[in-house]
């Protein structure tokens, strides 16, 4: 009888309220989408620098709109988990075949003024 309660009690632990298959969830690799661009690529950026120096700094953007060639967009997209960690935009904008400016959150800013110049 003794036996009997104790594979019983053994069974009825097995039929608790929480499912741990529930709680089991595939597994998610981190995802990174675009171009990572950090502060000291930006800071190499000069007003006037082609194209070609731009990209060579930057690297390729993630999107060149072939109706507006004079602006770069670099995106960036981080995931962990499933879950958006985070989220970048940064647009590279030309005139008259040289840089004019850096566009990051919807604001426009100059392109970062050189340093050695007055």
């Amino acid at each position: 009888m003794h036996k009997i309660s104790i594979a019983f009690a053994l069974l009825l632990s097995g039929c608790s309220v929480t499912n741990p298959i529930q709680s089991l969830r595939p597994y998610q690799i981190d995802i990174q989408q675009g171009n990572e661009v950090t502060q000291a690529m930006l800071d190499q950026l000069k007003p006037g620098m082609t194209a070609s120096q731009v990209r060579f700094i930057m690297g390729t953007p993630l999107i060149v709109d072939p109706f507006h060639a004079d602006r770069w967009d670099y995106v960036l997209r981080l995931e962990k988990s499933g879950q958006v960690i985070d989220k970048r935009r940064i647009t590279v904008i030309f005139q008259n075949g040289g840089l004019k400016g850096i566009e990051t959150g919807g604001s426009v800013s100059a392109a970062p003024q050189d340093k050695g110049r007055p």
